[in-house]
């Protein structure tokens, strides 16, 4: 869906997954500061908005996701995957129930496969599924913000920020009142600084929770009964898994940023050796410069220098090999 914040002075349109909102607004560097300050907002209006009610609905989620929610305290903000039969990432879901409502935000344009899974599951529960990406707008606001939250909106409270669930029709005066607005570029460098996986980004069709740190943050090791189940038992078990993510410090002389799937490979064996991994998201940031996070083989070892493609780059350890 196209944010009527596109018609703000500046606005750049995004690309690619994030297409329907603003990459930035003229000067990525100072949107980034803003946010890393605590002041502004970035629009995330192109999200998928889920909401599931019911008196069954923590219950029932609880059976079908990776985390631990059938206690969720009202306002107590959480993130669950859905897997597949082989422990396989399908969905990210960031969610928050308001004591009546279970509100969640996923990948934009899996909102769909999301609902038809989880419609396919209800059985006897008492709950209603539905897909409210139409008339509500998520908006993020940076840790240390003191923008207000207008009155039944829900919100999602994490220690990097809170996600605001707004009637998409207020989308721009509240924006106008409590911006500056900064773009998805600068929110993204900020997630791959704080080493944040995301869907469809850091996955592809063999990911695994162990493999990105989604665990315990995302997966709950001391329950069960949810699909995918043994997968993760086995590997939290073993120790293994086979691959693992790291973060990159990329060489700072290069013009371009490598982009998603670009090859990496070990520095001394230059650019035509084997490949160990590939490069998942990159940005520019505001004071590190040209980073990137990469999911690599777990036999790599930690201080090794790397290439992304043509591209020098210094590894650090999110996920322990």
């Amino acid at each position: 869906m196209k944010s009527p914040l596109l018609s703000l002075p500046g606005a750049v349109p995004a690309e690619g997954r994030d297409e329907g909102v603003a990459a930035h607004y003229g000067d990525l560097f100072r949107e980034q500061r803003a946010l890393a300050d605590g002041s502004g907002l970035v629009d995330l209006s192109h999200r998928g908005v889920v909401t599931v009610t019911g008196s069954d609905r923590l219950t029932w989620l609880h059976l079908l996701l990776t985390q631990h929610v059938s206690d969720l305290a009202p306002g107590q903000a959480t993130e669950a995957l859905v897997l597949t039969a082989n422990g396989h990432i399908e969905h990210a879901l960031y969610l928050v129930d308001d004591g009546e409502t279970v509100w969640m935000h996923v990948e934009p344009g899996t909102q769909g496969e999301l609902i038809a899974y989880l419609e396919s599951m209800k059985f006897f529960y008492r709950v209603e599924v539905a897909d409210r990406t139409e008339d509500i707008a998520v908006v993020y606001l940076p840790a240390g913000s003191i923008a207000g939250v207008p009155e039944g909106s829900a919100v999602r409270e994490t220690p990097y920020g809170r996600d605001l669930f707004l009637p998409r029709e207020g989308l721009e005066a509240y924006a106008r009142e409590h911006g500056p607005v900064a773009g998805v570029l600068a929110y993204e460098a900020l997630r791959v600084e704080g080493h944040r996986p995301r869907l469809g980004f850091e996955t592809d069709h063999r990911t695994i929770p162990h493999e990105l740190g989604w665990i315990p943050g995302a997966v709950h090791l001391q329950k069960g009964c949810y699909r995918g189940q043994e997968t993760v038992a086995r590997v939290q078990n073993l120790g293994k898994p086979p691959r693992r993510l790291v973060f990159l410090h990329l060489d700072g002389s290069e013009v371009l940023l490598p982009g998603h799937g670009t090859p990496v490979r070990l520095a001394a064996d230059g650019a035509e050796g084997r490949q160990l991994g590939f490069i998942t998201s990159s940005a520019r940031h505001h004071e590190l410069g040209p980073i990137a996070l990469a999911l690599v083989k777990r036999n790599v070892a930690v201080d090794a220098e790397l290439l992304a493609g043509d591209t020098a780059a210094a590894q650090e350890t999110v996920v322990e090999p």
